[in-house]
């Protein structure tokens, strides 16, 4: 077999495209214990995901997880599981079409837009192969994790370079490494609650968790936990809250190492006990909901709440495929494509000079 892959047709006079690769983490292709097993397989055994060393951690991942936890995952996500598939799959698609349709309007020279995930389907290297077939010799990777991590960033971006190792012809290639603290994705999240509390009223407390990582991401100098820190204090600055309204803190600790603090479960603990009347939770960190913000957040969060004495719990949902949001993912976009992409770009003359383009090359080979 090949060690390059296969480049897809091109004729002299092709249009070239910019490309935007919007990179996700991924999800299961089915509420499955078998489709759990595969993709649960490929997630932890990423070095960027699991730092244990390998021979120790591939025997516990296949001598006990993937005997036991699937089946355990399986029945979480079919708690969350739509008719039209996997909540993150479906609203990143959503976002994939409409990121595509504003920026056609908003641009003149053509782009593509596609979907590529870390994990599981649609694949980053299928979705950098649909890119290239759209003759994209230019791409800009757009992971939708506003703060960066190792563990997610980093991640999606791995995952690129493995499929670009075997490919011949590799495209130009710009990356966003954050937007942790843009203005517009800040707007963004400031609408979203805003238009919450404009049907529900203000709560006693707002909890701002984001995805946990072990602590000692951050003693080897990973920024995620400074960055959600930013985040928190500028989305408080904008919905005009003082410090005692708000609480940042963060979920999904897994194993017995020490996870950045407080823990969310905890804090909604002590909340609980405290009697508070009512608290909302949104996820800054998610630009679409998933398993994590439907399940956790929104179903075990409200359970440890209320078990423990609290009132009214509400979980604010992710950007998904808000105006403000896909709005913004262009502002974020535009300002990373500058020089590529063009408001003034003519198709007519376009397709003049692609036309000469084909003729020359036809009389050179024909002069061959």
């Amino acid at each position: 077999m090949a060690y390059y892959k296969n480049e897809p047709s091109y004729t002299h006079g092709d249009q070239a495209k910019v490309g935007i690769l919007l990179a996700n983490l991924g999800t299961p292709d089915a509420p499955t214990a078998k489709a759990l097993k595969k993709y649960l397989a490929q997630f932890l055994m990423d070095r960027r995901i699991v730092e244990i060393p390998r021979l120790i951690w591939a025997c516990i991942l296949y001598g006990i997880i993937l005997v036991v936890r699937p089946k355990k995952s399986a029945e979480k996500y079919a708690s969350v599981w739509t008719a039209e598939g996997s909540p993150l799959m479906v609203n990143a698609q959503k976002q994939t079409k409409l990121l595509r349709t504003v920026l056609e309007s908003r641009i003149a020279s053509p782009i593509a837009v596609e979907l590529g995930m870390s994990y599981g389907n649609p694949s980053m290297a299928s979705a950098i192969e649909k890119l290239k077939a759209q003759h994209c010799n230019k791409i800009l990777v757009f992971p939708l994790y506003p703060q960066y991590a190792a563990s997610s960033t980093a991640a999606s971006l791995d995952a690129v370079w493995k499929t670009l190792l075997r490919t011949r012809n590799v495209p130009a290639i710009r990356t966003i490494r954050n937007y942790h603290d843009h203005p517009a994705y800040i707007r963004g999240l400031a609408n979203s609650v805003l238009e919450h509390w404009a049907v529900h009223g203000k709560p006693n407390k707002l909890i701002m968790s984001f995805h946990g990582v072990p602590k000692f991401h951050l003693m080897k100098g990973d920024p995620y936990h400074c960055e959600c820190m930013k985040t928190g204090r500028l989305l408080g600055e904008a919905l005009n809250l003082n410090k005692e309204e708000y609480v940042i803190a963060f979920q999904s600790r897994f194993g017995k190492q020490e996870w950045l603090k407080p823990y969310l479960a905890s804090t909604l603990e002590d909340l609980g006990k405290a009697k508070t009347k009512r608290v909302d939770v949104i996820c800054p960190g998610f630009s679409s909901d998933c398993l994590e913000t439907l399940e956790e957040i929104a179903m075990e969060g409200q359970h440890i709440f209320q078990s423990h004495g609290g009132g009214e719990y509400y979980y604010i949902p992710a950007l998904n495929g808000q105006e403000v949001w896909i709005n913004a993912m262009s502002e974020i976009a535009l300002e990373n494509l500058q020089g590529w992409v063009s408001s003034e770009w003519d198709k007519a003359e376009a397709e003049k000079q692609a036309k000469l383009t084909a003729e020359r090359a036809k009389a050179l080979s024909e002069q061959a």
